[in-house]
């Protein structure tokens, strides 16, 4: 894949992400995985997986982990300049207009609508996730386990993914160590 081709599909995936990063997922999977098979589904999965845990933007995060499996260094660079390069000139663009009339209510109706389609994106993605994620009851308990911590205990997000990731590397190494013995 040339460069140019790398940048007008992140440009294209930028231009249509409205609502963050847990859209990208589906709109990715469609471009990367169906329509032209440059990476497995799996590797879209790790990737947004990751994104999610580190600083910054997952969009971002996940175009550059994309553009690096496809070119290296100079296609994490080109990814990250193309889906940033829509929504940039976009905020510069529309900026002035939108702080006029964000009081009207079509305005206010074409934000409620977009919010709802975000929501049902997200849903979209976190299915996906469950049924890649949740392999073995292990999965499970930490998972109930982590959603009760933030319930009711209000434990911070970062604190859980951590403990989260530690507690699951310590289960899978045990159930290596078994099954080798």
């Amino acid at each position: 894949m040339s460069l140019f081709r790398l940048f007008l599909l992140f440009v294209k995936i930028g231009a249509i992400l409205l609502g963050g990063g847990y859209v990208i997922l589906p709109v990715m999977k469609s471009e990367f995985v169906e329509k032209n098979n440059l990476i497995s589904e799996d590797e879209l999965i790790d990737y947004f997986a990751i994104s999610q845990s580190l600083p910054g933007i997952i969009a971002a995060n996940i175009s550059i982990f994309v553009g690096y499996k496809l070119r290296r260094t100079l296609g994490a660079l080109v990814a990250v300049i193309g889906v940033t390069f829509a929504p940039f000139w976009s905020i510069i663009l529309l900026a002035a207009i939108i702080s006029k009339y964000l009081q009207t209510d079509f305005m206010q109706g074409l934000f409620w609508g977009v919010g709802v389609g975000v929501m049902v994106l997200m849903i979209s993605a976190s299915r996906e996730m469950w049924a890649k994620a949740f392999s073995d009851k292990f999965a499970y308990v930490l998972f109930i386990l982590a959603l009760c911590c933030i319930l009711f205990f209000n434990i911070s997000p970062a604190l859980i993914v951590i403990s989260s990731a530690l507690l699951a590397i310590i289960y899978k190494s045990i159930i290596c160590k078994r099954e080798n013995l």
